[in-house]
């Protein structure tokens, strides 16, 4: 007979104690599934801030499920303040908050809770956000050109400050009303004719340049914080053309309707004069027909 217990005999597996290890694994994981979506425990990742001249929106991942996200946003040592109460975005505009004041070093964090919060008692699960400082880290939009005028060897140009969402005694402030001496715009300009640019800077919004006389020339503009470390240049401004063509008109305009100008006064002046002279010859003729009176 062989000894079933023997080390050396071969292993007996009972099936029904494997079946039952089986049943009380899936048993477990069943619960665990299911706290997991009692709970709403899934939490936010990737945090971003996503800003541009200071509007400013808070982005993160993943959709959600059967929980609800609610935003929290502080002051470096400040209080924390909720925004975007239980939503099933993955995004929170927070731009009024951080317009108060755009030096400030702002912090976010991300609160998961269950869609259906009735009788959730539960500490809500959180991720932070990176830190952020609006002045520093707001990337700058493509500004624009205003207005510009090729005269002879001078080119003009004149960049429009775009609006942010800034205020200050309820006006909105401008890009340079919020950078002030910071910002400053790079004019890079070529001849229409030519593929070689030049580059000229201003801490101010207005470009002279000297050109060429008798050459048309294209130009674009971009704005530019040079103190910073990152994000000091914003994107190009749409292209401008200016046309030689177009200034020799308005100046040969300009020469024509002084001209006829001219000719107009002096047929006026001259017809004028020719009244007065018939006028008075017409009373001299009237004098010399008169009779004359007896006494």
């Amino acid at each position: 007979l062989v000894d079933m217990a023997s080390p050396t005999g071969p292993r007996v597996t009972c099936p029904e104690a494997a079946v039952s290890r089986t049943l009380l694994l899936g048993w477990v994981l069943v619960q665990v599934a299911g706290a997991s979506g009692t709970t709403g425990v899934v939490v936010a990742y990737n945090i971003t801030w996503k800003s541009t001249n200071f509007k400013t929106i808070l982005e993160w991942e993943p959709k959600p499920i059967n929980h609800v996200y609610t935003v929290q946003i502080s002051r470096r040592l400040g209080n924390w303040k909720s925004k975007c109460y239980s939503i099933t975005d993955t995004e929170c505009d927070v731009t009024d908050e951080i317009v108060k004041d755009v030096k400030q070093t702002y912090s976010a964090r991300v609160l998961s809770t269950p869609a259906n919060a009735t009788g959730y008692t539960g500490e809500p699960q959180y991720t932070n956000s990176p830190e952020f400082i609006p002045y520093l880290e707001t990337n700058l939009g493509r500004p624009t050109i205003q207005s510009f005028e090729q005269i002879g060897t001078k080119l003009n140009v004149t960049v429009q400050d775009p609006r942010t969402l800034v205020r200050m005694n309820g006006t909105f402030l401008s890009l340079r009303d919020v950078f002030g001496e910071d910002l400053s715009y790079t004019l890079y300009y070529w001849k229409a004719s030519s593929t070689g640019k030049k580059m000229v800077k201003t801490n101010t919004n207005e470009f002279l340049i000297d050109v060429d006389k008798g050459q048309n020339y294209c130009f674009n503009v971009q704005a530019v914080i040079a103190s910073r470390k990152a994000n000091q240049k914003s994107p190009e401004s749409p292209i401008e053309c200016s046309s030689h063509e177009k200034g020799v008109f308005k100046d040969m305009f300009f020469i024509i309707g002084a001209v006829v100008f001219v000719v107009i006064i002096f047929i006026i002046t001259l017809s004028l004069c020719l009244y007065k002279c018939k006028k008075a010859r017409a009373r001299k003729s009237g004098k010399a027909n008169s009779p004359l009176r007896v006494a």
